[in-house]
């Protein structure tokens, strides 16, 4: 049987696999009703996943790993590297 925390993680997971199916709907949308049907969909299913994270970081459930600067600035270079 799952623990709360467990069921949490799974929702959120699963509710971030909807956003981006969302996500590419709304991108890959031939017309605006579809568009927009996608679109709002993706930001109802990003809201709930923001609630559920918040939902968990208030029980501890959930707390990403701090970036050190040096991995931040990593990234950074590697991205304007990409660029430019």
């Amino acid at each position: 049987m799952m623990n709360d925390k467990q069921l949490m993680e799974n929702m959120l997971l699963l509710e971030k696999g909807s956003c981006d199916l969302y996500m590419h709907g709304t991108i890959e949308s031939s017309n605006t009703n579809v568009c927009r049907t996608f679109n709002q969909a993706l930001n109802d299913s990003l809201s709930m996943q923001s609630t559920i994270y918040a939902k968990m970081s208030q029980r501890g459930w959930y707390s990403p790993a701090q970036a050190q600067q040096t991995q931040i600035d990593s990234v950074k270079q590697q991205f304007n590297t990409t660029r430019g």
